[in-house]
């Protein structure tokens, strides 16, 4: 087993941050959409729902940022061609969705005439007046951008666990504090 270049110290931050936030507001999305009636507990789950969301956007904004500037290491040597281009595609995407998801909630919050108060500090603007049609198109394309945004996750858990246990290349190590 051959040690490829690891990702930066902020890479993995951000990696590991942004995950825990997407697996987060994905488990309360779930959870709150559940919970019958206009409940404290409901608005609570739905505020932490939004607040992840703006975490991730914020961060997601950053890593890009970050990768951009800092090029992530390059796949193993003799990685078929078709992993490499698949590997590519779903970061794409990922990155892709990352963006999509939180914004199509805050296109479908803003729609509903509910405003947006950052962790309660302060009203992110509203991109334009309620709009209950807009309201039954964008609720929709934000629960199936999540859809699309949960199975590529686990798509790119199963890929970095691939790594490890079949391949036994350093692909999930390189993502992983040391020790």
């Amino acid at each position: 087993m051959t040690t490829s270049p690891r990702y930066t110290h902020t890479a993995m931050l951000l990696h590991w941050l942004i995950a825990v936030l997407i697996i987060g507001a994905f488990t309360m999305g779930l959870v709150m959409t559940d919970i019958p009636g206009f409940t404290p507990t409901k608005l609570k789950y739905y505020s932490w729902h939004k607040w992840a969301g703006v975490t991730v956007l914020l961060l997601a904004a950053l890593r890009l940022l970050w990768r951009r500037a800092n090029r992530p290491p390059p796949h193993p040597a003799g990685m078929p061609a078709w992993q490499v281009r698949a590997a590519d595609v779903t970061h794409v995407l990922l990155y892709v969705l990352m963006f999509a998801v939180p914004l199509s909630g805050y296109l479908y919050t803003t729609a509903a005439g509910v405003p947006v108060v950052y962790f309660g500090l302060f009203q992110i603007p509203a991109a334009f007046a309620a709009d209950p049609a807009l309201k039954a198109l964008l609720k929709p394309v934000h629960y199936w951008l999540n859809m699309v945004l949960a199975a590529l996750v686990l798509l790119h858990v199963a890929g970095a666990l691939k790594h490890h246990f079949v391949d036994r290349d350093d692909v999930l190590k390189r993502m992983l504090p040391r020790p």
